[in-house]
């Protein structure tokens, strides 16, 4: 059974901006703080881990009360936000994600770093969760715990072997836009495929080295053989 695990932000869809400005009003409204946060990373990282610099960066306690504060604030704004912003999902990615769940040899699930309600939201909102739904639930690792996005792969490869009973990393593809991406995907020694749809350009991404790196995900036909080779 072949697996393939998608990021979301810059590899499924662009939001327009709705999951930062979620967060931005979420801080305004929950503890009074506004502006943006200089120089904290968002591309391919946590959502765990940019909520504690956020934090942090405003002097806040970083603590499980006020990160469940936070999430509930951001998750509350995030649909709004969404709707607000000019977001859409990617060139092909409807038809690849289509043309894959039809099959009964490919299983599809995430590899990101969205909270998972968070993934829910923005792929509910891009008409995206049917094609990801199990038994009415989200399948592969996601942000929720982790700083480090190897950890959330670790997290994926235990949803993996917990689905289908067994692991094997041969089966598996990561796909995403990120260096961190091709690392995560590393850390639990699978293949990648990258796309250069989000903040980094092909000859950044191709110092990361994936197995295969492509402009987008446009070429459908292509990209179900590359996944399923």
């Amino acid at each position: 059974m072949r697996v393939c695990l998608f990021d979301i932000d810059g590899t499924l869809v662009n939001t327009g901006g709705a999951g930062q400005a979620a967060m931005e009003a979420g801080l305004a409204r929950n503890f009074g703080v506004s502006g943006p946060a200089e120089g904290i990373s968002t591309a391919g990282r946590t959502d765990r881990a940019i909520t504690e610099d956020l934090l942090a960066f405003h002097g806040l306690p970083v603590g499980e009360a006020a990160i469940a504060r936070f999430l509930d604030s951001y998750l509350e704004g995030l649909p709004g936000e969404l709707a607000r912003l000019d977001g859409r999902p990617l060139p092909g990615v409807r038809e690849l994600l289509s043309g894959l769940s039809a099959r009964e040899d490919v299983v599809l699930g995430l590899l990101t770093g969205n909270f998972i309600r968070g993934a829910r939201h923005k792929l509910s909102h891009f008409g995206l969760d049917t094609f990801f739904d199990l038994d009415e639930e989200l399948f592969g690792g996601f942000g929720d715990h982790d700083r480090n996005r190897d950890d959330v792969a670790r997290r994926g490869r235990e949803a993996v072997r917990s689905r289908l009973q067994g692991w094997d990393p041969a089966e598996v593809w990561v796909i995403g836009d990120t260096p961190l991406d091709v690392q995560c995907a590393r850390a639990i020694s699978v293949r990648v495929l990258a796309v250069a749809t989000g903040m980094f350009s092909k000859d950044e991404l191709a110092r990361s080295r994936p197995d295969v790196l492509l402009d987008d995900l446009s070429s459908t036909g292509d990209v179900v053989s590359v996944l399923l080779e």
